[in-house]
């Protein structure tokens, strides 16, 4: 494990010695990038508390009618779904950003 570990810092040191490009043109730091990767930090901190919110309320749900599991379950599949399309939403607009 620890040649590994080794290799792949290696590895990833020279990539980034070797990766060397023309020097970038200094941006505003709310203009582009800077504001897509914050818009995409709070979409998924957002996705997770909802998420987790989810699955805690459908948990409890289970425990207290075990026979309506499958439908709370369809349920709660569905809605995590609809959530985490708002964070691709999200990572499509910040691709569109930059």
């Amino acid at each position: 494990m620890k040649k590994f570990l080794t290799t792949a810092f290696l590895f990833t040191l020279a990539a980034v010695a070797f990766a060397q490009g023309a020097p970038a043109v200094q941006k505003s730091l709310f203009e582009g990038q800077f504001v897509a990767h914050l818009s995409l930090a709070i979409a998924a901190a957002g996705c997770g508390l909802a998420q987790g919110k989810a699955v805690a309320a459908a948990v409890e749900g289970v425990a207290r009618n075990p026979q309506a599991a499958g439908n709370i379950r369809t349920t709660m599949i569905i809605g995590l779904a609809l959530i985490e399309a708002l964070v691709i939403y999200v990572l499509v607009a910040a691709f569109a950003i930059k």
